[in-house]
């Protein structure tokens, strides 16, 4: 019997992830980065109970996982993908506005013109 593999759709866009997406995906990165350090911490406890040879080497290797590991959790679960260019830009230089209420144009001159709503 032969096995299907889940189906996989094929992305044609460059649309980003969501934010959802996006915060699950660092959410369990930084679980991930936690329990590595929780297992620095045991794996130290139990080098110093059992007296284990080279512990002058390994309790160091141990602390330093529990010092930087928690820092780089914490600053890959901040992590975000760069803003578009555009909004930086427009902070800058505003684009003119237009006055013109949609309502008071033709159909025409409504589907030529582009609307800025400002986020």
């Amino acid at each position: 019997m032969v096995k299907r593999q889940a189906y996989q759709p094929i992305l044609i866009t460059d649309a980003s992830r969501s934010q959802n997406d996006q915060l699950t995906s660092r959410q369990r990165r930084y679980v991930v980065m936690m329990s590595i350090r929780v297992a620095c911490l045991i794996a130290g406890a139990i080098l110093v109970g059992v007296e284990a040879p080279l512990l002058w080497l390994w309790l160091p290797l141990c602390g330093l996982g529990m010092v930087l590991i928690p820092w780089l959790a914490v600053l890959l679960a901040n992590d975000r993908p760069p803003k578009e260019e555009h909004r930086l830009a427009n902070r800058f230089h505003p684009r003119q506005q237009d006055d013109t209420p949609p309502m008071s144009l033709t159909a025409e001159e409504r589907s030529h013109k582009v609307i800025d709503v400002e986020p």
